[in-house]
């Protein structure tokens, strides 16, 4: 019973980080990274799936390994996130101080994208 918790668990935190490619706030890299020791605990077929994966298994094995973010990542993140959030606040938000939060969280979120340090091609 507990290791279909695990499962589940792992394939939430993943279905997360994916979401999370999308949704500049919500992070990426700790989802993958829960869903990829969750899955390692619990099944080695679901974690040789995503460690292997065309598209999410770099993106880990890089992070794991290098602890860095290639920089067409990092580029990307965070035009995406300053695109979402000032579209969100201008357009969507009409109090000045939730406008202010939302611009304070991109600010922190991309001082923590831009960091890690930039994964250099090899």
């Amino acid at each position: 019973m507990l290791r279909i918790v695990i499962i589940i668990a792992g394939c939430l935190s993943l279905a997360l980080g994916v979401i999370g490619i999308f949704i500049p706030v919500l992070p990426t890299t700790p989802f993958l990274l829960l869903a990829s020791y969750l899955f390692l605990k619990s099944s080695m077929r679901l974690r040789n799936w995503l460690m292997n994966h065309k598209y999410l298994g770099s993106y880990i094995q890089n992070f794991q390994i290098h602890k860095a973010i290639p920089l067409k990542v990092k580029i990307s993140s965070v035009a995406l996130l300053w695109v979402t959030i000032l579209t969100s606040a201008f357009l969507f938000v009409d109090k000045t101080w939730l406008r202010l939060i939302l611009i304070g969280i991109a600010i922190a979120v991309s001082l923590h994208i831009l960091s890690y340090k930039t994964l250099k091609k090899e």
